[in-house]
């Protein structure tokens, strides 16, 4: 029974997205056209349960425009809040999606990437209580875990399908970032902290691409682009900052950013296809690791 309530609410969102506004008589015929209705149409007291608990459920609010008893998803408010309405609406409409295609399941091909359900509950917790959280961590550059980290977790971000935690090591008195499919043995800890006033999670990676940072000046970066690979930049940007300039060959792309290891990594995934022009330390950084790269092909 609770499965198929969290699939009326999954469908409820993803309908309500799709159409942008609707009435509750559109929405009613809908939900006829729907499996999921069973054939019985959906009382308005239904709705406004459901409606109630999709709001508890996903933090996803459903409003009514008074003038039209249109219903529409509301992501307005402050930016960051409205990014993170935004992707829970996207994700819920998509696992609503995918619930309805058993049929053809065997042609939606997936990526197989680390799951977060085990821990991210966990530390969602620890954020909204300002609760310390212990656990094992099994970090790529050492050979064995490191047992009884304590952190207190200051924010969560997502970052190519993989979700970090940001806060401070109670140990070592340093920020640090770390990966939720590395982690083992969490536990949320009764002891609390106050979360500082002088950290602002939209301010900690707002010069930096990807989820390394570090104490370096942000710098103007200049790329040239191949006229192809430039419309993959269009469609998603990698950086806030980004401007383009157009020219028949190619674009220029510009942007103010720290030089960090992931950026690093990222501007070297596309090949022959980009060039950096500036700064001169970011092209001599590409060019050694290139070298190096040679070198096992010799």
């Amino acid at each position: 029974m609770a499965r198929n309530l969290v699939n009326r609410y999954v469908w409820l969102v993803d309908t309500i997205s799709r159409y942008g506004r609707i009435t509750l008589k559109d929405l009613n015929k809908a939900w006829l056209r729907s499996e999921i209705s069973e054939g019985k149409p959906l009382a308005r007291r239904t709705f406004f349960h459901y409606r109630d608990g999709v709001e508890e459920m996903f933090d996803i609010n459903i409003q009514c425009d008074k003038s039209t008893f249109e219903y529409y998803i509301d992501t307005s408010g402050e930016e960051h809040n409205a990014r993170l309405q935004s992707w829970l609406v996207d994700s819920v409409s998509i696992s609503g999606m995918l619930s309805g295609a058993h049929d053809i399941s065997g042609r939606i091909m997936l990526e197989n990437v680390p799951s977060a359900r085990q821990y991210l509950p966990v530390v969602i917790d620890a954020l909204k209580q300002n609760r310390r959280i212990s656990f094992s961590y099994k970090s790529y550059t050492r050979s064995r875990p490191t047992d009884g980290i304590v952190l207190e977790p200051y924010f969560v971000k997502i970052f190519k399908q993989l979700w970090y935690v940001i806060g401070l090591n109670v140990k070592d008195k340093q920020v640090k970032t770390y990966s939720l499919d590395r982690m083992s043995q969490l536990n949320l800890l009764q002891d609390t902290f106050v979360m500082p006033e002088d950290v602002n999670p939209s301010e900690f990676f707002k010069d930096c691409f990807g989820i390394i940072t570090n104490q370096n000046r942000p710098k103007r970066i200049v790329l040239r682009v191949e006229p192809t690979q430039a419309k993959y930049f269009r469609a998603l940007p990698l950086h806030s900052s980004q401007q383009e300039e157009v020219h028949d060959e190619y674009s220029v792309f510009t942007y103010q950013m720290r030089i960090t290891y992931d950026l690093k990594e990222e501007l070297m995934s596309h090949g022959a296809s980009i060039e950096v022009l500036e700064p001169q330390e970011l092209k001599l950084l590409i060019r050694n690791e290139l070298e190096q790269a040679l070198k096992n092909y010799e």
